[in-house]
């Protein structure tokens, strides 16, 4: 039996024990591709290098850097560097968790999602603390990996998983929601001029028993499905009113006659 082809990414950089904590347990699932940023590109969110050229330099055997973004990365992979189209692409393992509104930000998320857009089934995995070391993580890649080239995925669905030290289980979860305080600093340099840190607070949880964060506080693993149509349906019922009135006061706008 072929055995699949699996490209690996993440955006903490080609030399990132995390990568190479995972890469080296999907061997056992599969034929496995590196293609990882030559540096960290953490927080990068889902950001293509459409500027300037792309330099991809090759380390070993089916092991690759690029000069851009994990997106990039996954984009050169599947379109021009692995030579076939992967059956499964699996971004991380981050060195740190991605969890609730946190995705958004993360370049390990959205190598997955630029893998699932590219219509091949994808998952993002981190570890809840880099200090607690990538070993379970990386086992529970293979087997997540294993299930879902078994199983296939939901259209337009990405996997985003965080796994806690010593885990005990594993739940299907939902976002959570995060909050900040004093989330930018600011202060003065020695020359006068202002300047301003982000992210420089303790972060705050939403309670919720069916969220990431939950789950990573009980000691299990969370596995959330992302879904790539950000469309909010309910929404569209409720701004249909607003079509007559808006398509109204545009058509009254273009009719107002120009001043002299």
């Amino acid at each position: 039996m072929r055995r699949p082809v699996i490209l690996v990414s993440n955006d903490d950089g080609i030399h990132a024990p995390g990568l190479l904590a995972l890469a080296r347990a999907l061997e056992a699932v599969g034929i496995v591709y590196i293609v990882a940023p030559d540096r960290e590109r953490s927080t990068v969110g889902h950001a293509l290098t459409l500027h300037r050229p792309l330099r991809v330099d090759q380390l070993g055997q089916r092991r690759f850097c690029v000069n851009g973004m994990p997106s990039d990365c996954v984009n050169l992979g599947i379109l021009g560097i692995l030579p076939e189209r992967p059956s499964l692409v699996v971004a991380g393992i981050n060195h740190g968790a991605n969890l609730g509104d946190d995705v958004t930000y993360s370049g390990t998320v959205s190598a997955a999602m630029e893998g699932t857009l590219l219509g091949i089934p994808s998952v993002a995995i981190s570890v809840a603390s880099e200090e607690d070391g990538f070993d379970a993580a990386a086992r529970f890649g293979a087997i997540l990996a294993t299930h879902v080239l078994a199983q296939g995925m939901p259209r337009d669905t990405l996997l985003n998983v965080n796994v806690p030290a010593n885990p005990t289980g594993v739940k299907v979860t939902r976002l959570g929601r995060r909050t900040y305080r004093e989330k930018v600093v600011e202060q003065t340099d020695p020359r006068g001029k202002r300047y301003y840190w982000i992210g420089a607070g303790p972060a705050l949880w939403e309670a919720g028993e069916e969220t990431d964060f939950a789950a990573i506080q009980k000691g299990v693993v969370s596995v959330t499905p992302l879904h790539l149509d950000l469309t909010n349906y309910q929404a569209m019922e409720a701004l249909r009113g607003w079509e007559g009135r808006l398509g109204a006061r545009s058509r009254r706008k273009r009719a107002r006659p120009a001043s002299p």
